[in-house]
């Protein structure tokens, strides 16, 4: 009973302690509550709008009933009718659609003699698990198509035939989406992590005071404090672009100027956060909670693992704060579709944008704890 009641006792030392700080019992609390909102209302596999694009060069009565079961659905929303297949690569290219279906100038007619008539779905394939799930939809929508014509006119067999292509990921191939989104999310952990913990870790040891009356400016400060982690990034960012080209397979199509245009201005934003937390933090425990807290809305606001067009309109308003976001799009535009700088100049500019102001928000803090 003696063990017990000082065992005992610790415990209520120990809750005592933890919640008599105002600061500690914020992180317990609030972090946990934030990150069950993001998690609830941002994971979701499931594809509530998918944007389509049709050519339609039959126009006959069976093109227009398929076609009403598409416009019809929940699921999908029609984006375009388009008249040239030229048109097909420059809405999937700046990813207005998802896919386009292409219905050929003798689907009416075969349909009528009772012959198979093929339907062509062209889609997206960067993101495998999102076309993946919207050719599920497709496949549906054809398969009941199938079952009410054949029914009607008692024939046997499936009277649509569909042809699928997926323009630059051919097989689907979910490790081509992942490892390609593993450089930005690899990267911004380190670089997070590195940065997060430098002015906290001065402060915890007590040599930041030091710096205080050293003829150091803050921006010389700032930069000294910046630069490991750059240049840790960037090397952590190549080591995992080689490891997925070499190893993985994945394949490079675009121009390593492009990526690592992309990559210098992520870093440079992964920096200024890591060094805004790094600043704020009193002590490394802080700095880890805190670099946490950012990487982990991060991570589910960037449309790593589920689309950004699934979430609610406020979370998705949200997302355009988030630099992984602009990143992963970069990646895998360079990695799968071999864009250049034209189609991902409004994915850099967002970029610079946010590294500006994360930046400059670190400089001031400095200042303003050095002053």
């Amino acid at each position: 009973m003696l063990i017990l009641s000082r065992i005992t006792a610790l415990i209520v030392k120990e809750f005592l302690a933890l919640f008599r700080d105002k600061r500690t019992r914020v992180v317990v609390i609030v972090p946990p509550l934030i990150q069950l909102l993001v998690f609830g209302y941002a994971a979701s596999f499931d594809l509530n709008e998918v944007r389509y694009a049709v050519l339609d060069r039959d126009g006959g009565f069976a093109a227009r009933e398929l076609l009403a079961r598409f416009a019809g659905s929940p699921t999908f929303r029609l984006q375009r009718s388009i008249d040239r297949q030229a048109e097909i690569a420059t809405l999937i290219d700046a990813r207005d659609v998802l896919l386009v279906i292409q219905i050929g100038p003798r689907f009416t007619a075969d349909l009528d003699s009772g012959r198979k008539a093929p339907i062509q779905v062209i889609i997206d394939g960067r993101n495998s698990n999102t076309a993946q799930a919207a050719l599920d939809y497709v496949n549906r929508i054809i398969a009941g198509f199938n079952h009410d014509w054949a029914s009607a006119r008692g024939l046997q067999g499936l009277p649509v035939h569909l042809v699928t292509r997926a323009w630059y990921n051919p097989n689907l191939e979910s490790r081509w989406f992942f490892v390609s989104g593993l450089v930005g999310l690899l990267t911004l952990v380190v670089t997070l992590m590195v940065t997060a913990m430098s002015v906290a870790r001065e402060r915890e040891q007590g040599t930041f005071d030091q710096l205080l009356v050293t003829p150091l400016h803050p921006a010389e400060v700032l930069i000294g404090k910046a630069a490991p982690g750059l240049l840790v990034g960037l090397v952590e960012a190549s080591l995992v672009v080689l490891l997925a080209v070499f190893w993985f397979g994945v394949p490079l199509m675009g121009s390593l100027v492009v990526l690592y245009t992309g990559l210098l201005l992520f870093l440079l934003a992964a920096v200024g956060a890591g060094l805004m937390i790094s600043s704020l933090a009193v002590t490394m425990q802080q700095a880890l909670l805190g670099a946490f807290l950012f990487m982990v809305p991060a991570v589910i606001l960037s449309g790593f693992s589920t689309p950004i067009a699934n979430m609610p309109e406020p979370v998705q308003w949200l997302t355009l704060a988030d630099p992984l976001r602009y990143f992963l799009i970069i990646l895998r535009s360079v990695f799968l579709e071999g864009a250049g700088f034209p189609l991902l100049i409004h994915q850099m500019w967002p970029l610079a944008l946010i590294a500006l102001l994360s930046l400059s928000s670190a400089a001031w803090l400095f200042r303003h704890r050095m002053g």
